[in-house]
């Protein structure tokens, strides 16, 4: 996902990240840019963990993740933002984990808070959604 929001935003993406965040971002972390040539007003880079088995942290380092990226559409005033499903993709993070952490994580952030109006949430593949659309059909019941 990241390669394809860098190649769709154009060079200028990579050139503000190269310059702002020479040293990249602590895992756990989100930064705002430009958007570039993309159809939104910033892209909010989230650094997701990579899956070590559960052992290192990574449901609080994805919860951060996501949390930081909800505050920054706060931030700059935002009235929706659009989240894959980080770490699940060669970061290797279990996709029935990744979607308990990320819409649990959403869902308390919007009990407290009226923005961002929309959080969508954007899964690329059959086995994503399932996963997301059992962890919503579990609040349902």
């Amino acid at each position: 996902v990241d390669g394809a929001i860098h190649r769709a935003a154009g060079p200028v993406l990579m050139q503000q990240t190269a310059e702002r965040f020479p040293e990249g971002c602590p895992t756990g972390s989100a930064v705002a840019t430009d958007a570039g040539r993309l159809k939104a007003k910033f892209v909010f880079h989230a650094v997701g963990p990579v899956w070590r088995g559960g052992t290192a942290n990574e449901p609080k380092l994805l919860t951060s993740a996501f949390r930081r990226c909800l505050e920054l559409a706060v931030e700059h005033n935002c009235a929706s933002i659009a989240f894959p499903a980080i770490s699940t993709g060669v970061y290797g993070y279990p996709k029935d984990l990744a979607a308990e952490v990320s819409l649990g994580t959403a869902r308390e952030h919007l009990a407290q808070r009226s923005a961002p109006q929309l959080v969508r949430f954007v899964l690329f593949d059959s086995d994503t959604f399932g996963a997301f659309a059992r962890v919503l059909e579990t609040w349902r019941s």
